[in-house]
């Protein structure tokens, strides 16, 4: 494969080595500077010679699609399409749940409660309120939205009064699901102004509902946006011009960063037209772009400086002056596609593997993750190697006026990589133990899906959903639903005395008709958390004890069972996809079949750790007051996938920037202890300044309000963490020493594949 100017390997003998190095400072032949356009054919010829062309071509899409997103060309943005998307799979409880949704024609609600009407004031306050009420649902705009207080059975009459708040009213409009989103959020602020005027002095009224829920949800999406992304920018500015030593260099992986972002919410924008797409899809996907933008950015500026200070002492030991020629701008920019571009590609691809875990997955949230994912993945990997070589090369007069020290041999990683290989089983056993140990809570790990609980607790429509909880029980969502294909008579003779006395349930619902021959009873269950399991016990008898006609069973615990039973059920082959396709990856990178082996073992193990670290800090609730959150006894049920997907993608990142350093020194004939040595020296201020930054943006959005964007943020963060610490620095180079030349050990017949297909500069 040939990305630009091509290098010459040494592995011949050291002698070679040497005198390569002796005349250019590095391991690298030298090539003519001449002043003369370079003679390289390849991509970063392309790169080089088009830069202008490419900055502005990347210029004009970022505008275009930032414009596109923001709703400036119609459509109202991207904003404007999000949902609370469930982890529904299909199965019994997603049945049931579109026959509920089909039989009661129901879809958002607007709840309006009134606080401090006295009970003389009722009768007539509530009939001015459901008139009012009345006269917005059924306007021609939503003739087809209907309020059950309207037309009250007398059977429900009860759930709209309450014991606790005697002094308290509810009214309730259920808006027809075909209804678009903008119109129910005009319904519910139509409400909300039609009662407000006809409020008596010292009333109180507060409007919430499943309308004002989600509308709050992808409110808050944006605030946390723009929480992380404030937090996230500028510190990762400050550590780059610390690492780089200027502005420039620290600002080009930025720029990488924002094209990324741009592209990545232009294609939820798209993905959003064909499928429901969960507000918080958002948050994620940026993560992921400034932190994959960042890594390649930095990996691309770093190598583009080393090129240039290699240029330089080459001139200077040929006699010449140490200022580059524009060709030698040009020649930089080939020789850092060549190397560092390849290892963007690798990184990526390993990335896009794991992401793409995500699509096989039966759930249509974690399908939208994983094709929101794979194009920001996409977006990054081609800003990295077209948009920020083209700025590097532009701003290349500048970034060659700071020399850097090119591939050094020895320094702080090599002396760590030392100290390690001195103490190998030392090494090798207590970070296995370690992450044994953070491993630990993930046995007990529980899961639930959140709906109003995803927002702060200090949220109004979050409070008023647990006051409406509190006080009106009866118009809430039940516990547990049951759909039956019956008749009312019949339900009720069994839910009466059968169901009502099952251990946990605490009340039935009337049962109505939904038409069809179908009926339905919603039962609840009071006290039940995610950590007493008591719904889930409901759910698991009614699927152990069927009545003499077919039933669905559903609800939102009924609906997780579903989603955690098909995740669990896919998890293997998608784990067997996954790794195959990471094992030939690396193979073809480096031609060993141990090398790709243990990084899936090692991801194992640090990707366990930072889930069980997760789950001791948020399930177990501790640090709530540092990490400003309070633990609802569970882990959000998307969030597991998410970090093993995630971590797993940015962990390979990890091991491609460790590994081609490694193989380069490898193939350029040092022994396997230091090669391992020289490797981590050369890639190890990468890693870590990668790691580094990485956090930075995964603890922006952990200062996010939202609860999932939280748990994400601070789980991603302890995943690097962890892999570049603990996994990259001390055990891959204490193994690779341990099994010095097994480390490149494969068939013969996959060597002989290798030497044909490898993927070499």
């Amino acid at each position: 494969m040939r990305w630009g100017a091509t290098r010459q390997r040494a592995g011949a003998s050291r002698a070679d080595d040497s005198s390569a190095a002796s005349s250019n400072g590095s391991g690298h032949s030298p090539e003519p500077t001449d002043g003369g356009r370079p003679s390289g054919r390849g991509y970063g010829a392309f790169v080089a010679r088009h830069a202008k062309a490419i900055v502005l071509t990347w210029l004009v899409a970022v505008v275009l699609a930032f414009a596109t997103t923001a709703g400036a060309f119609g459509g109202g943005g991207l904003f404007a399409h999000l949902r609370q998307a469930e982890p529904f799979v299909p199965g019994e409880a997603h049945t049931g749940n579109d026959m509920l949704l089909t039989g009661d024609k129901a879809g958002g609600s607007v709840a309006v409660r009134l606080d401090g009407v006295a009970s003389s004031q009722q009768a007539a306050v509530g009939a001015k309120v459901q008139q009012v009420i009345d006269d917005v649902v059924h306007t021609s705009a939503v003739e087809s939205a209907y309020s059950p207080a309207a037309k009250r059975d007398p059977r429900v009459a009860a759930a709209y009064r309450s014991s606790s708040a005697p002094e308290s009213m509810v009214f309730v409009a259920t808006l027809d699901a075909g209804l678009d989103k903008s119109v129910q959020e005009d319904v519910s602020a139509q409400v909300t102004k039609a009662v407000e005027a006809v409020m008596p002095a010292g009333v109180r009224m507060r409007t919430g509902g499943s309308v004002e829920v989600l509308k709050r949800i992808t409110d808050q999406v944006q605030e946390d946006l723009k929480t992380g992304e404030g937090i996230a920018f500028p510190l990762t500015l400050i550590v780059m011009v610390i690492v780089f030593g200027g502005f420039i260099a620290a600002g080009l992986p930025l720029i990488g960063a924002i094209a990324a972002i741009a592209g990545g919410l232009l294609a939820l924008l798209g993905f959003s037209h064909v499928t429901d797409l969960d507000a918080t899809v958002v948050n994620i996907v940026t993560i992921l772009g400034l932190g994959l933008s960042i890594d390649y950015g930095l990996l691309i500026v770093g190598r583009f400086r080393e090129e240039l200070s290699r240029l330089a002492l080459q001139r200077e030991a040929d006699g010449l002056d140490g200022v580059l020629t524009s060709a030698d701008h040009d020649l930089a920019t080939q020789r850092t596609i060549a190397t560092a571009g390849r290892t963007v590609l690798f990184s990526g691809l390993t990335v896009a593997i794991s992401v793409a875990g995500l699509v096989l997955f039966p759930a249509s949230v974690t399908k939208a993750i994983g094709l929101a994912g794979l194009s920001v993945v996409a977006v990054a990997c081609l800003a990295a190697l077209t948009l920020v070589p083209a700025c590097a090369r532009l701003a290349a007069a500048r970034l060659a006026k700071k020399r850097v020290q090119p591939d050094a041999d020895e320094g702080r990683f090599a002396d760590l990589a030392h100290a390690v290989q001195r103490h190998l089983w030392i090494s090798i056993c207590g970070v296995v133990v370690v992450l044994l140990v953070l491993a630990a809570p993930l046995i007990g790990m529980r899961q639930v899906s959140s709906t109003s609980a995803l927002l702060p607790t200090s949220d109004p429509q979050r409070t008023l959903m647990n006051d409406l909880a509190h006080d009106f029980p009866a118009l809430g969502e039940p516990a547990v639903s049951i759909v039956g294909e019956t008749d009312v008579a019949t339900m009720t003779k069994w839910v009466s005395s059968d169901v009502a006395h099952r251990g946990y349930v605490t009340g039935v619902n009337p049962v109505r008709d939904l038409g069809d021959g179908k009926v339905a009873v919603g039962l609840r269950v009071d006290g039940a958390t995610p950590s007493n399991g008591r719904t889930q016990h409901v759910v698991h008898d009614l699927h152990a004890h069927r009545p003499g006609f077919p039933t669905w069973v559903t609800g939102q615990q009924a609906k997780l069972d579903d989603y955690t039973h098909a995740i669990a059920a896919r998890a293997p082959y998608v784990v067997l996809v996954v790794a195959f396709a990471t094992l030939v990856l690396l193979f073809l990178m480096t031609g060993s079949l141990v090398l790709p082996l243990k990084a899936l073992l090692f991801n194992a193990l640090s990707l366990g750790a930072s889930l069980g670290a997760m789950t001791w800090i948020f399930q177990n609730g501790h640090f709530e007051s540092l990490l400003g959150y309070t633990s609802n006894d569970a882990i959000e049920s998307t969030v597991p996938v998410i970090l093993i997907a995630f971590g797993f993608g940015l962990a390979m990142d990890y091991e491609v920037f460790l590994l081609s350093r490694i193989v380069e020194a490898h193939e350029h004939g040092d022994d396997d202890a230091r090669a391992v040595a020289v490797g981590i020296q050369r890639s190890g201020r990468i890693v870590t300044s990668a790691a580094l930054l990485m956090v930075i943006v995964m603890l922006g959005f952990a200062a996010a309000k939202m609860v999932i964007i939280k748990q994400i943020g601070v789980g991603l963060a302890l995943s690097i963490i962890l892999d570049a610490t603990l996994v990259r620095m001390i055990l891959v180079p204490a193994t690779m020493t341990v099994m010095g030349r097994w480390n490149w050990w494969a068939p013969a017949p996959m060597k002989r594949w290798h030497a044909r297909f490898g993927l070499r500069d």
